[in-house]
């Protein structure tokens, strides 16, 4: 059996296991399935039209093939290859949303370019998922489009044997702390995630207050930002020294 791949990266290269391995034959999906029964902007259909070379399915993860036990909340993974048309393209988070959006299953989203690197070209492989941010109970759950960094497409792999995944769910939870935290522990993501959107807003928060008190003239105004920025850098301190 010939494998899926998108580029040059297939299932077998992303280190899972080939009995989750989808037939070539079987994997390309076509743009319309995804803009043919939900209203969609037409700057998303343009970019899907212009922007997407391909859409291929890589690797179904499933309890059977992966000799997991069933999840309560993720019943299978689709591993999805966005072959992108533009070299240097950034993550096309409006692509992975529109996709995402339209089936209860995980998604875990391959995008692959082609890249310039030193006087060169190298093709390059950046993960992607979609997922809800950390709410307190009461409020309205929202989702965001999370990516990781791109990297040489022959360099990216997905953990899916960490010694903490006994489920589908917390395959999931595993593969989403990967895309994210760059950590394959499925312990408590939804707190490491809330910490590190905390740092970086924070980290923002100082640097903008660290410019208002270099430009501010006035010293009581020098003095109340300065204490801002004091206490913003103590917080900020803790939190990083908790996610050490």
């Amino acid at each position: 059996m010939t494998i899926a791949s998108c580029g040059s990266v297939s299932a077998t290269t992303l280190g899972l296991p080939n009995s989750t391995a989808i037939p070539a034959e079987k994997a390309r999906l076509p743009k319309g399935l995804f803009v043919a029964k939900i209203p969609v902007s037409a700057k998303t259909k343009q970019r899907l039209a212009n922007d997407i070379e391909s859409i291929t399915m890589l690797s179904l993860l499933q309890a059977r093939n992966i000799g997991l036990a069933a999840g309560t909340r993720v019943p299978e993974i689709l591993v999805i290859g966005l072959r992108l048309h533009e070299p240097n393209a950034a993550v096309p988070t409006d692509i992975v949303e529109l996709i995402a959006m339209q089936r209860k299953s995980g998604m875990l989203f391959v995008c692959v370019r082609d890249a310039d690197f030193e006087g060169t070209t190298r093709q390059e492989c950046a993960f992607a998922v979609r997922r809800a941010l950390p709410a307190r109970a009461g409020h309205t759950t929202t989702s965001k489009v999370f990516a990781s960094d791109w990297q040489p497409a022959g360099e990216a792999t997905l953990n899916a044997t960490d010694p903490a995944v006994d489920s589908m769910d917390a395959l999931w939870e595993s593969l989403c702390s990967q895309v994210i935290l760059d950590d394959p522990s499925p312990i408590d993501v939804n707190t490491r995630l809330a910490r590190r959107m905390q740092i970086a807003q924070l980290t923002a928060q100082v640097d903008k207050l660290t410019r208002d008190h270099q430009r501010a003239k006035n010293p009581e105004q020098r003095n109340e930002i300065f204490a801002k920025l004091h206490k913003m850098k103590k917080q900020l301190e803790e939190l990083q020294q908790t996610e050490d």
